[in-house]
């Protein structure tokens, strides 16, 4: 099934610790180019992003946002007990020796480093909820994609049968159209009023039959166009295959174009060129 480089997906987890929302948005791009926008406490989750990403991923402009906003504590802040209490027997033993030195009060011990007890959030546990939303926003964005490349997929079959049939179409009228070109030819010449030559004009006539003969574009077409069908029923990523197989495509209606001498080849010629590029321009969303 085709992938679409194209889609996005959100994830939200909320904790005792707070709450995370990630989100991914994918656009198409020629190669894999992902960017990440992390908070610093969690920046180290980026290789670990980076690496599921490029496993999983093989085309596309992937951009990572995660938020992360921490739960208020609304506790009563606690005391050291231990450190407070070592704190004071240190205070106790300066007052033996100098009388005479002045004591903190209360607020200053406080606010000495280790005596207030606060809860050390588990960043560990964070960031391990940062991999499981990954994984998660990962697999909905590739589910994504798929949905959309089938649809993709089908805008191109569409595209595929109208090719088929401008080319019955060609090859129905070509003995038609040959010998509507042998008569214009003659018209031309009785027009002129030239003398026929009848040796020259059999010439002319092999010659330009030769140039109107399209068989060989129409079945290099068809060939094109069963492999591209062939491509669409592959795994893994085809954009890069069907963008050269529209190439080839192109280069084909372009020589029927060019060979066209009647209204009717034309016609054909310009609708094949239309629909070749409907299909270029979907295919440039596949992965």
């Amino acid at each position: 099934m085709p992938h679409s480089m194209t889609a996005f997906s959100r994830q939200t987890h909320e904790a005792n610790w707070g709450s995370l929302q990630l989100e991914l948005r994918s656009v198409n791009q020629r190669y894999l180019e992902p960017h990440f926008r992390l908070p610093d406490a969690l920046r180290d989750l980026e290789p670990h992003f980076r690496e599921a990403m490029r496993q999983r991923l093989s085309r596309g402009k992937v951009e990572c946002f995660l938020r992360f906003d921490p739960a208020e504590n609304d506790a009563a802040p606690g005391i050291n007990a231990g450190q407070l209490s070592a704190l004071t027997h240190a205070l106790e033993q300066v007052r033996a020796q100098l009388p005479q030195a002045p004591m903190p009060n209360a607020l200053e011990l406080l606010a000495h480093p280790g005596v207030m007890a606060t809860q050390r959030l588990d960043l560990d546990s964070v960031k391990a909820a940062g991999l499981e939303l990954f994984d998660a926003a990962l697999k909905d964005l590739e589910t994504g994609r798929a949905r959309e490349g089938e649809r993709l997929a089908e805008l191109i079959r569409e595209r595929l049968n109208g090719i088929r049939e401008q080319v019955a179409i060609v090859r129905e009228h070509l003995p038609t159209i040959l010998e509507r070109q042998r008569t214009q030819l003659l018209e031309r010449l009785e027009s002129a009023k030239t003398e026929l030559d009848p040796q020259r004009l059999e010439a002319e006539m092999v010659m330009l039959a030769h140039k109107a003969d399209v068989a060989e574009e129409l079945d290099r077409l068809e060939t094109h166009v069963t492999e591209v069908e062939r491509q669409l029923k592959q795994k893994g990523p085809i954009g890069r295959r069907l963008d050269f197989l529209m190439q080839e495509l192109n280069r084909e209606a372009n020589t029927l174009s060019s060979k066209a001498i009647v209204a009717d080849t034309t016609r054909c010629a310009v609708e094949l060129k239309v629909l070749i590029e409907q299909m270029r321009e979907q295919i440039q969303n596949l992965e």
